[in-house]
């Protein structure tokens, strides 16, 4: 938490808010709390389940640290941190509570914290397909007699927001920069920790990040993956329906 808490930080999200405003996210705070209700569900699971997976797989792999944190459940109050969540609601980019973990008890670190890393955007497209599924069926069935109109076409939109946030959790937690897992991932890949550069970057990823975000660097590779990631959900459907 403390290392989302830093000046440089808050001067940047306070920017991405000032952009937000300026590109009208909010001319229409009626339409932009209908959005964020259905776009709720989609976030509480997607975090939760995202770093779930986290501390479940460090768990199995003889790491007690998170289990004893209370943190291998789905219940999202052990994974949301409301100033995140809060961020995330306002200018869409948020964090959860990060599980932490103690590589010690690995019986070998270096694959295990791949592992580790991989399992929550892994759960996070698991979700996705299964969301995928459960809206195209709802979308086949066009409506029952038990729901009104709305209330269908809310719970259909509430379903796509399901996959949708889910795939962009997983692209974005992909990106090789700290404190996301891709960083995670390749720094045990080619053992980063070997080169004097690494703890630069390692301490000052958020700030890095958070500037890409501003810049719309971030943007411009999100939006490839995340396309061709529903692609392959889309495809994996229309093969089985």
């Amino acid at each position: 938490m403390k290392r989302f808490m830093n000046p440089f930080t808050i001067i940047i999200i306070a920017l991405l808010f000032t952009n937000s405003i300026s590109s009208g996210r909010f001319d229409n705070p009626a339409e932009w709390l209908m959005t964020m209700a259905i776009m709720l569900p989609g976030l509480l699971i997607g975090l939760s389940v995202h770093e779930f997976a986290h501390a479940y797989a460090a768990y199995k792999l003889g790491d007690p640290t998170s289990k004893n944190m209370g943190r291998v459940t789905l219940n999202p109050a052990a994974h949301i941190d409301p100033l995140g969540f809060f961020s995330l609601m306002l200018v869409g980019f948020g964090w959860g509570v990060p599980v932490q973990i103690n590589p010690g008890n690995f019986k070998n670190p270096r694959r295990d914290e791949i592992i580790v890393s991989l399992a929550g955007v892994t759960m996070n497209f698991i979700v996705a397909v299964i969301s995928c599924g459960v809206y195209i069926l709802l979308v086949k069935s066009g409506g029952s007699p038990s729901f009104s109109s709305g209330a269908f076409d809310a719970l259909t939109y509430i379903f796509l927001w399901i996959v949708y946030i889910n795939v962009i959790l997983m692209v974005f937690n992909l990106l090789p920069i700290p404190p996301l897992d891709g960083f995670s991932i390749v720094t045990e890949i080619f053992n980063l920790r070997r080169y004097d550069w690494y703890y630069t970057v390692y301490n000052n990823g958020l700030i890095i990040l958070l500037a890409l975000i501003l810049f719309g660097v971030v943007g411009m590779f999100l939006s490839g993956g995340i396309n061709i990631i529903m692609n392959v959900i889309e495809s994996f459907w229309k093969l089985i329906l």
